[in-house]
């Protein structure tokens, strides 16, 4: 059901649990799902235009309301016309609350029942979230879609930290939900994603998804798993959340990850992903391909005339060869992360619309089988 903002997820194919296909409608273009949004934390995805993306096949970006409110702040950014108008962005966009940076500052901000006073890392300004601060935040940004404020344990914290972090999690998820509501909902344009938290312990995901289910949030997320759990507990996690959920909202796993963790989160019912991944990688010279993780820095590399991915259609593959893109790392050239990001956020892009497929030809299975048997072992 489309709301009259524009905002609604269409389920095309699959339910409650297993690899689905569906249409994530908002008021800046509808997405396809299951899909990867490339991160612009800072109103940019690194070494790409807008321009590049869009003709990569990215449909949605994400980016970050914490490092957004410390600078340039939602105040200018409201004025400029909002996040797409600023950043010249016209598809959809989701906003992260800032809830990782509670796992990722540790040292640098002080977590309460009632939110998070950081000390920003840019100039040491004190930045105090809330719920509803947050919230707000993201609504002067103009996002289509705002996450609720939550608490990221790190893997392998002590029971007692995990259960602190889900009970906050629930409790500002209410309280945003609130604020949300009275603003008029996803009415007014913008639509607001729950996040399930509770660490590496299945019985909290398994708590915190029945408690946000019963609440009508626009869609769910679940965080807290790309923080050093190996795979198999995100898997066990993602097996004891993803079935409570609502089949008709939107599923998100976020900050993750690898072709692997792909599929087996598509294979389990996740919707969307974002990760820092492809651009990161990039920058240090990894390119995923058809044939597993090319390292350019590699000496192999520096007389080869192939492209980066033969099986690739992206505009680097098509134009330029690892003994060029190799000499350009060597020389230090910016045209090397532009070139080598190009790549790989299109070959994450690419296997998001090989999944798409085949859920809609009834051949995930095999999809699955030759990322396993090609990343399994990365």
């Amino acid at each position: 059901m489309v709301n009259s903002a524009g905002f609604g997820f269409e389920l095309l194919q699959g339910g409650p649990e297993g690899p689905r296909r569906g249409l994530l409608h908002t008021p800046h273009g509808t997405v396809q799902t299951p899909c990867f949004a490339p991160v612009g934390t800072q109103a940019t995805v690194k070494a790409l235009t807008p321009r590049q993306l869009e003709e990569a096949g990215a449909s949605l970006l994400l980016c970050n309301a914490f490092h957004l409110a410390a600078r340039p702040g939602p105040e200018l950014i409201k004025k400029a016309g909002g996040l797409h108008a600023f950043m010249g962005w016209k598809g959809p966009i989701l906003t992260d609350s800032g809830g990782y940076q509670v796992f990722s500052l540790e040292g640098m901000r002080k977590t309460d029942d009632e939110g998070v006073t950081f000390r920003h890392p840019a100039d040491g300004r004190l930045l105090r979230l809330d719920p509803v601060s947050v919230l707000r935040i993201q609504r002067d940004l103009g996002s289509d879609i705002a996450m609720v404020l939550d608490e990221c344990p790190p893997a392998g914290a002590p029971a007692e930290i995990r259960e602190r972090a889900h009970k906050r999690t629930l409790s500002w998820a209410a309280k945003a939900l609130e604020a949300h509501l009275a603003w008029g909902g996803a009415e007014r344009g913008q639509a607001l994603f729950a996040i399930c938290q509770g660490g590496t312990d299945p019985d909290l995901r398994r708590e915190a998804a029945r408690e946000l289910s019963s609440m009508p949030f626009d869609g769910y997320a679940l965080g807290g798993l790309s923080v050093g759990e190996p795979l198999e507990a995100r898997l066990e996690i993602l097996e004891a959340a993803i079935p409570l959920l609502p089949a008709g909202k939107v599923r998100y796993l976020m900050g993750v990850g690898t072709p692997l963790d792909f599929v087996e989160a598509v294979a389990r019912g996740v919707d969307i992903f974002d990760c820092v991944t492809p651009t990161r990688n990039a920058r240090n010279g990894q390119a995923f391909t058809s044939g597993g993780l090319v390292k350019i820095r590699n000496a192999e590399h520096a007389g080869s005339f192939l492209p980066l991915d033969p099986e690739c259609d992206c505009y680097t593959c098509r134009n330029f060869t690892r003994a060029y893109l190799r000499h350009l790392d060597k020389c230090r050239e910016i045209l090397f992360p532009v070139l080598m990001s190009l790549h790989n956020v299109r070959f994450f892009l690419s296997l998001m619309e090989r999944a798409r497929d085949s859920i809609r030809e009834g051949a995930f299975q095999d999809l699955r089988r030759e990322i396993v048997k090609t990343w399994g072992e990365s």
